[in-house]
C-alpha cells in the first residue's frame, strides 16, 4: 500500500481512489469515444462506459455497461457500485448483472434503487468481481426504461462511482450523456362505413401510436378542418355530418413536445342523397272475361328521377315481369286473368334514394268465364230384365266446373237429375217396367261457362225375367279416398244372403285379384293397392249360385291421390365462441333438431357464405373451422337446406366479437413416454410432458388417427398419464396432441411406437418395486417380481422410453438392479419381462421416483451488508 500514499495530498475525494491504485486524471486524459461509448483512466485503472442507444425515444429500454481494466500488475476486488442516471429513467428489475471470466452473475436482490442512481452490493452478493491486468476485466450491465416524461432533445448526464479493495472512485456525471428523441407517431383512420347519406351522422375514428391521453387529433375533408377529438387509450373520434358529394377524409395527429406529427392515409367517401319515401297506387279495368286481356296501371309518387320498375301482383303471385316507370312515375300493362275475383297490387322496387313502396288498397278485378260447348255421352248396360236394376253412366266433356244431367227414356225423365263429380261423370241405377228396346238419352243442364248438351241415344233391350232364382243385390263398401300404392280394404255384401258363391271385384272393366268366396253372412273382403291416381270406379260382380242370381254392384268411387310427404319442422342452432381473434382459427358448430336423415348446413356471416355447405353427421351435427378477417361483431347464422322428410330452417344469429391479436402465444413441445412393448388387452400406461410448462390445458392421446380415451388434464408440471389397452397386435403409432391454452400454442408429439404382442397362453405379470424418492448420486434398488415364477428369462428396467442398464436375469421369479440417478426430476420406471426366447411377455405398471439433488450449502449473504456498504459510500460521496 506504499504506492497509494503518494496521492493522498490530491484531496479527500481522490485520496481513496489513489490508495486503491487507480489513476485520477483531472481535466485531461479522456480518450476519444465513439457515439455512446466513453473511456477514461484514473491512475492504474481504465474505465469504459457504453450506452447501446444514446438517442432513445420514450418507453425504449437502454443498456448501460461499465468495464474495469487494470493497467498495472495489482488486482482489485469490487465492493459496490453506484450507477447515476436522470430521474426520468427507471431501473428494469432483474437486469443488474456482472460478467467476468467465470460467466454472468445476477446481482438481485443486492440492488438498491433511488430516483437518480442504482447501487449494487457485491459484498452482500458473496461474489466480488476482480480486475487484473491481462486476466480479468469485469463488466457491470444495467438496463433502464426511458420514461415518456423525459425531456426531448435535452442532454441527460450519466456516470458512476464505486468502492473497491484499493479505494473508491467517483465520476457521477462522466457520461456518456443521452438525448431522448421524440416518439415517432402513426395515425390510422378507421374505414368509414359504406352507403353514407346526407343527414346521417358518421363516426370518424382514428388510432394513434406515440401519443398519450389528452393529445389532439384533427379530422379534415381535403384541406378543410371538420373538427377534432381527444386521445383516450390511443383512440380519438369525431361525429361528422357530411354534405352531398365526394370527400377525401384524413386524420391528423398534431404532434407534441414528446411525439412527432403524423397524418393518416386519405379515404374517399361518396355521400348519397337522403332517402325519399314513395307511395304507390294501382288502378285499371274493374271487370274482364276469360281469354281477354285486362288493363292495369300503377303510379309512384313522387316520380323517381332515375326511373325504376313496378311488379304487379295478384294476391301474393307476380303477374308477368317487372314493368318500367315512365318519366312521370307511371307504369302500365295488359294481362289475361282466370275467372274469379282478383286483388291486384303494385310493388315499386326502389331505385337510388327513392325507397320501395307497395300499394295499400288492392284494385279488385272480377273476371267471368267464356261459354264452352260440351259433349254428353251415355254408357251402361245394353240389356236388362224388367223390374231389375240397370246401371246407366254419363260423361260430360270437357269436364265442367259442375252441373247436373237428366237421364231420359224417350221423352220421360228417369229419376232426378244426377250431379256430376269432379271428372264430369255421373251414374244412375234404375229399373225398366216394360220389355222391348228403350231409347235412353242424357241432357247436361249446363253451368257458368259451359253450355248444355244432349247425348246420342243409348239403346237398352229389356226382356222379361226367365228364371225363378232369387234376385240378389251386391253392395261394395270401402273408403272414398286412398293413397297411391297403399293398402285399401274393399268389402262386399250380397243380399239376401246366398248359400255360397264368389264375388269378383273390378276396377272399371279390369278384375282386381281373384274371386272372393263369401262367408256365411254373404260378406267378403279384398285388400289391394291402386297403382294410378285419379277416380277409380269399383264394382263387385256376384257370380251367383243355385237359387241365387248373379248381380253387379253400383260403382263405388275411390279417389286415389299421390302420397303427400309430411316433412318435419326443424330447428337449427349455432354454437361457438363468443369472442375470437382476427385471422385466427375459430370452430363453429351446428345442431339440427330433430336429427334429420341427412342434408347440409350453410354457415353465413351476415349474408355472406362461410366456406362450403357442411354435411351433417348421424347426430345432426356439423362444424366448420374459419378465420375472421375483420374485427368487430360478426353475426353468424346457419341455414339447414332440408332433406326428404325434414324442412329447411335458419338458426338464430350467434354473435362473435372479433378483436385484433394482442399477444403471441408460446410454442410448445409435446413428448410421449411409455413402454416400447405391450401385450394385447393388457393395461399400458402412457405419459406425456408439455414444455415449457403451460398454465393448463388438456392432451388427447391418439393411436394413429384414433383418439385413445378422453382428453387428459395436465398437472402443474405440464405432465399427464393415461392407462389403456391395445385390442390389436402389431406396431401402434402413439401420439399426443396438446390442445393449447391462453398463452400456449397447440403441439403434436413425434410418434412413440409400441409393439403389441398376442396374449401368451399362460398370463405372466410383472410387478415392479421402487423407492418413492431418491437423491442424485445415491444408489437405490429397482426390484421386479414375475408371476408365476419363471425358470428363465430377463427383465429390462426402463426410465420412460430409455433403457436402464442391461437386461437382468430372472432368478426364482425375481430380478434386482442397483441404479444411481444422475438428474433431479420425476422418473417413470417400468420393467419389461421377456421369456427365454427373448419375446417380451409382460410390462409392469409405471412407478414414479421423485429424484432431488444432493443437498448443498452456501452463504447467500444478507441485505444488511448492502445497507452498511451503501451507508459508507454515502459518507464518502456525500450522498
Amino acid at each position: 500500500m506504499t504506492q497509494s500514499n503518494t496521492r493522498r495530498t490530491i484531496g479527500s475525494l481522490a485520496a481513496f481512489a489513489v490508495a486503491a491504485g487507480f489513476a485520477v486524471t483531472i481535466g485531461t486524459g479522456m480518450a476519444a469515444a465513439a457515439p455512446g461509448e466513453l473511456t477514461w483512466s484514473d491512475q492504474y485503472s481504465t474505465f469504459t462506459r457504453t450506452i447501446d442507444n444514446v438517442t432513445p425515444t420514450g418507453d425504449d429500454t437502454i443498456t448501460v455497461t461499465t468495464k474495469w481494466t487494470r493497467t498495472d500488475a495489482n488486482w482489485e476486488k469490487l465492493n459496490s457500485v453506484k450507477d447515476y442516471h436522470s430521474t426520468c429513467l427507471a431501473y428494469v428489475p432483474g437486469s443488474a448483472k456482472v460478467t467476468d471470466n467465470a460467466g454472468v452473475h445476477t446481482i438481485e436482490p443486492y440492488v438498491q434503487t433511488a430516483a437518480d442512481f442504482t447501487a449494487v452490493d457485491f459484498v452482500g452478493l458473496g461474489y466480488q468481481p476482480t480486475a487484473k491486468k491481462g486476466v480479468e476485466t469485469p463488466i457491470l450491465s444495467i438496463q433502464y426504461k426511458v420514461g415518456y416524461n423525459c425531456d426531448r432533445d435535452t442532454t441527460l448526464a450519466t456516470g458512476m462511482s464505486y468502492s473497491g479493495s484499493r479505494g473508491p472512485g467517483s465520476y457521477p456525471t462522466k457520461g456518456p450523456s443521452i438525448k431522448v428523441a421524440k416518439n415517432t407517431s402513426t395515425t390510422v383512420l378507421a374505414t368509414v362505413p359504406a352507403g353514407v347519406k346526407v343527414d346521417q351522422t358518421v363516426p370518424l375514428n382514428a388510432t394513434v401510436t406515440g401519443g398519450i391521453d389528452g393529445d389532439i387529433v384533427e379530422f379534415y375533408d381535403g384541406t378543410t378542418k371538420l373538427g377534432q377529438g381527444t386521445l383516450a387509450a390511443g383512440k380519438a373520434t369525431f361525429a361528422w355530418s357530411p354534405a352531398l358529394g365526394a370527400h377525401s377524409v384524413t386524420a391528423k395527429f398534431l404532434g407534441t413536445t414528446k411525439a412527432t406529427e403524423s397524418v393518416s392515409a386519405a379515404q374517399n367517401v361518396t355521400v348519397s342523397p337522403a332517402d325519399v319515401t314513395t307511395t304507390t297506387t294501382v288502378s285499371g279495368d274493374a271487370t274482364g272475361v276469360v281469354g281477354t286481356n285486362v288493363a292495369l296501371s300503377a303510379k309512384v309518387s313522387p316520380a323517381p328521377s332515375l326511373g325504376g320498375t313496378v311488379q304487379f301482383k295478384d294476391g301474393a303471385t307476380n303477374i308477368g315481369g317487372l314493368v318500367d316507370l315512365d318519366a312521370h312515375g307511371n307504369a302500365a300493362t295488359t294481362v289475361p286473368l282466370a275467372a274469379g275475383t282478383h286483388a291486384i297490387t303494385a310493388v315499386f322496387t326502389g331505385v337510388g334514394e327513392y325507397q320501395p313502396s307497395t300499394s295499400t288498397a288492392p284494385h279488385n278485378v272480377t273476371v267471368t268465364p267464356a261459354n264452352v260447348a260440351t259433349i254428353t255421352t251415355i254408357t251402361g248396360d245394353t240389356t236388362a230384365v224388367t223390374d231389375t236394376d240397370a246401371v246407366l253412366n254419363v260423361q260430360v266433356s270437357p269436364v265442367p266446373t259442375g252441373g247436373t244431367v237428366q237421364f231420359k227414356n224417350g221423352t220421360t225423365n228417369i229419376g232426378n237429375p244426377v250431379t256430376l263429380d269432379g271428372q264430369g261423370k255421373g251414374t244412375l241405377t234404375t229399373k225398366f217396367a216394360t220389355t222391348g228396346a228403350q231409347s235412353i238419352t242424357a241432357v247436361y243442364e249446363g253451368t257458368t261457362g259451359f253450355l248444355t248438351s244432349t247425348s246420342v241415344a243409348h239403346s237398352v233391350e229389356v226382356s222379361a225375367p226367365v228364371a225363378t232364382d232369387q234376385d240378389t243385390t251386391t253392395t261394395v263398401t270401402g273408403p272414398a279416398t286412398a293413397v297411391e300404392n297403399t293398402d285399401v280394404t274393399l268389402g262386399v255384401q250380397v243380399s239376401p244372403v246366398p248359400t255360397g258363391g264368389t264375388v269378383q271385384f273390378k276396377n272399371g272393366t279390369t278384375n282386381i285379384g281373384n274371386p272372393v268366396t263369401l262367408d256365411g253372412q254373404g260378406k267378403g273382403t279384398l285388400t289391394t293397392k291402386f297403382a294410378t291416381t285419379g277416380a277409380q270406379s269399383i264394382t263387385a260382380v256376384y257370380e251367383g249360385t243355385t237359387g241365387f242370381l248373379t248381380s253387379t254392384s253400383v260403382a263405388h268411387s275411390v279417389e286415389v291421390s299421390a302420397p303427400v310427404a309430411t316433412d318435419q319442422d326443424t330447428t337449427t342452432t349455432v354454437t361457438g365462441p363468443a369472442t375470437a381473434v382476427e385471422n385466427t382459427d375459430v370452430t363453429l358448430g351446428v345442431q339440427v333438431s330433430p336429427v334429420p336423415t341427412g342434408g347440409t348446413v350453410q354457415f353465413k356471416n351476415g349474408t355472406t357464405n362461410i366456406g362450403n355447405p357442411v354435411t351433417l353427421d348421424g347426430q345432426g351435427k356439423g362444424s366448420i373451422t374459419t378465420k375472421f378477417a375483420t374485427t368487430g361483431a360478426q353475426s353468424i347464422t346457419a341455414v339447414y337446406e332440408g332433406t326428404t322428410g325434414f324442412l329447411t330452417s335458419t338458426s338464430v344469429a350467434h354473435s362473435v366479437e372479433v378483436s385484433a391479436p394482442v399477444a403471441t402465444d408460446q410454442d410448445t413441445t409435446t413428448t410421449v413416454t411409455g413402454p416400447a412393448t405391450a401385450v394385447e388387452n393388457t393395461d399400458v400406461t402412457l405419459g406425456v410432458q408439455v414444455s415449457p410448462v403451460p398454465t393448463g390445458g388438456t392432451v388427447q392421446f391418439k393411436n394413429g388417427t384414433t383418439n385413445i380415451g378422453n382428453p387428459v388434464t395436465l398437472d402443474g408440471q405440464g405432465k399427464g398419464t393415461l392407462t389403456t389397452k391395445f385390442a390389436t397386435t402389431g406396431a401402434q403409432s402413439i401420439t399426443a396432441v396438446y390442445e393449447g391454452t391462453t398463452g400456449f400454442l397447440t403441439s403434436t408429439s413425434t410418434p412413440h411406437t409400441i409393439t403389441v404382442t398376442a396374449t401368451p397362453a399362460e398370463t405372466t405379470t410383472t410387478v415392479i418395486k421402487v423407492p418413492a424418492t431418491a437423491t442424485t448420486g445415491v444408489e437405490v434398488n429397482l426390484d421386479a417380481t414375475i408371476s408365476p415364477a419363471s425358470t428363465g428369462g430377463t427383465v429390462q428396467f426402463m426410465d420412460g422410453n430409455k433403457k436402464i442398464g442391461d437386461p437382468v436375469a430372472v432368478v426364482n421369479g425375481k430380478a434386482t438392479l442397483k441404479h444411481i440417478f444422475t438428474s433431479a426430476d420425476t422418473h417413470n420406471i417400468t420393467a419389461i419381462y421377456s421369456d427365454a426366447t427373448g419375446q417380451a411377455i409382460s410390462t409392469s405398471e409405471i412407478r414414479t421416483v421423485t429424484v432431488t439433488d444432493t443437498p448443498g450449502g452456501g452463504n447467500t449473504g444478507s441485505l444488511g451488508s448492502l445497507g452498511n456498504i451503501f451507508g459508507s459510500l454515502g459518507n464518502i460521496f456525500g450522498s
